[in-house]
C-alpha cells in the first residue's frame, strides 16, 4: 500500500475540522441569536461530536490539532429563516467536500471511514433538518431543542 504524506493527510483533516469549526460557531451564534431552537440545538451537539471524531484522528497520526479560529469571525444570519438557508448551502458544500477529502484519503482506511461517516450525517441528517427548517419558513419545529423563545411565542423572524 502507497501512503500519501503526513503533510497530504494534515491537510485533509485540517480542512475538515476547520469546516467543522465553522458550522458549531455559526450554529453556536445562531442559539445565541435566537435561543435554544430546532434544528440547531441538535445539530451544534452533532458538530461537536464530528470534531471529536477528527481529533482522534490527529492524536493517532501525530497531526498537530489547528486552532478554531471561527469563534470570533462567525456571522450569524438576521432571521431564523436565513440561519436554516445558510444551514441548507453549508451541508451542500460540507457534502462535497468530504467528496474531495474522501478521493484524497484513498490510502488510510480509517480516516475514510470517518469522513464518510461526516457526510452520512450531513447528508442524512442536517441537510433534511434544515431543509424542514426552510419549509417551514424559519419556523422552529417540535422536538428536542423547541427552545425558550418559542415557549414564549416568538419564532425569531
Amino acid at each position: 500500500m502507497t501512503l500519501i504524506s503526513n503533510n497530504k493527510l494534515e491537510a485533509i483533516l485540517t480542512e475538515a475540522i476547520d469546516d467543522e469549526y465553522k458550522a458549531q460557531a455559526i450554529y453556536r451564534r445562531v442559539i445565541r441569536q435566537f435561543g435554544d431552537i430546532a434544528p440547531f440545538t441538535n445539530i451544534i451537539e452533532a458538530e461537536g461530536r464530528h470534531i471529536e471524531a477528527l481529533l482522534t484522528l490527529f492524536k493517532k497520526y501525530g497531526i498537530p490539532v489547528p486552532k478554531d479560529e471561527w469563534t470570533a469571525k462567525a456571522e450569524v444570519p438576521g432571521t431564523i429563516l436565513e440561519a436554516c438557508e445558510t444551514g441548507v448551502s453549508a451541508e451542500i458544500e460540507n457534502a462535497a467536500m468530504y467528496d474531495k477529502l474522501l478521493d484524497a484519503a484513498v490510502d488510510y482506511p480509517d480516516v475514510q471511514a470517518v469522513l464518510k461517516n461526516l457526510q452520512r450525517a450531513s447528508q442524512e441528517n442536517h441537510l433534511p433538518a434544515f431543509q424542514r427548517c426552510v419549509e417551514r419558513g424559519g419556523t422552529p419545529g417540535g422536538g428536542k431543542g423547541m427552545g425558550r423563545r418559542r415557549r414564549q411565542g416568538r419564532c425569531g423572524n
